[in-house]
């Protein structure tokens, strides 16, 4: 397939900048693949568009409040974001922590860095590729600097600086294991209203867990899609999740994924398990384009996506290519807003 087949033209006023006044405020969009057909609605009525013995595969990753403000020894600002421990904290040696430093001349390999008042010191002990530094630790609590000074690592299409209240509002309701450097933007509409409206009608849910890491937003810059590199992210399926999953579409009911993340997680485990839900965990790479054929998924609740991302890949290779086209062209005529405080589409 080619990338630019999948490009559209979006208005910078559809680009959501704050999330809708409540969770389920959000429109929706509802895609049948089999019709072919769009039809608008609202996220509050999603419970029209399951049936009883449905299940939703729910991500419950937490995001970290990964962004920090450090300074040179010449008093030049770094930014960095703490993207995973590269080593076993348990280790003797000193921790080593992957991060994405902006500006990235300023964090070269031998240079030290600070944040006001020197509570947190650490050092630059390799340099990698699109701005990646490996870094130590070499005084104070970083987990603590974080918590009283990081701040929650909005995308950068969100033209405004993270606020208070983002901490709270770029989580999902059921976020529970710390670890992303990005919300599963799939889940935010959800509110605990909702899940036990649904838990009513018999649609059950599970959670699986994949942090999200910055490789799966980087956009794809080779001319073959097929040659881009996806980077390690973290993922697990329990074995009640499994069962719960296997038990559903025993008794005809649907697996609906929450999210592109609930689907690389979901199809990670499968890879592992010959092919159908079973628990796993550990690194996954999981890239997901046309043509693909989905083993744990059968429908798909998901965001309008960058284009010449991965994300948008994956939802062609569910949806199919033309009419994801459609739906993207349809989505900018009928002013839905995108990104990860936008509204959400249900692809059945």
């Amino acid at each position: 397939m080619r990338l630019e087949d999948l490009d559209y033209e979006l208005p910078e006023e559809l680009i959501a900048q704050h999330p809708a006044a409540r969770r389920e405020d959000s429109r929706l969009l509802i895609v049948d693949r089999a019709a072919g057909t769009l039809t608008d609605g609202r996220f509050a009525d999603l419970e029209r568009w399951l049936r009883a013995g449905d299940v939703l595969a729910l991500n419950e990753t937490r995001v970290r409040p990964a962004r920090l403000i450090v300074r040179r020894p010449t008093g030049g600002a770094v930014e960095l974001l703490f993207v995973r421990l590269e080593t076993d904290p348990a280790a003797t040696s000193p921790p080593r922590w992957r991060v994405l430093a902006r500006p990235a001349k300023g964090a070269r390999p031998g240079v030290r860095l600070a944040v006001e008042g020197g509570a947190l010191e650490l050092e630059v002990v390799a340099a990698r590729e699109a701005g990646e530094r490996v870094v130590t630790i070499t005084r104070g609590d970083l987990e603590a600097t974080l918590r009283d000074r990081g701040e929650i690592p909005l995308p950068p299409y969100i033209h405004r600086a993270p606020e208070p209240a983002d901490r709270e509002r770029y989580q999902t309701v059921f976020a529970r294991v710390e670890g992303a450097v990005a919300a599963p933007t799939a889940g935010l509409h959800f509110s605990h209203e909702q899940l036990a409206r649904l838990e009513a009608r018999a649609i059950g849910r599970v959670q699986v867990l994949l942090h999200v890491g910055p490789g799966t937003f980087r956009p794809i810059t080779v001319t073959d899609p097929t040659q881009h590199d996806m980077d390690e992210e973290w993922f697990e399926v329990s074995g009640d999740a499994a069962a719960a999953l296997r038990t559903s579409r025993a008794g005809g009911g649907r697996i609906v994924a929450v999210g592109t993340t609930a689907v690389r997680a979901l199809e990670s485990a499968c890879d592992a398990n010959g092919g159908t839900p079973g628990a796993a965990s550990g690194w996954t790479r999981k890239y997901i384009l046309p043509p693909y054929r989905f083993q744990a998924v059968d429908a798909l609740l998901t965001n309008f996506h960058l284009p010449r991302t991965t994300l948008l890949l994956l939802v062609a290779a569910f949806a199919g290519e033309e009419l994801v086209r459609r739906v993207y062209a349809h989505a900018v005529a009928a002013r839905y807003r995108f990104y990860s405080y936008g509204d959400a589409m249900l692809v059945v």
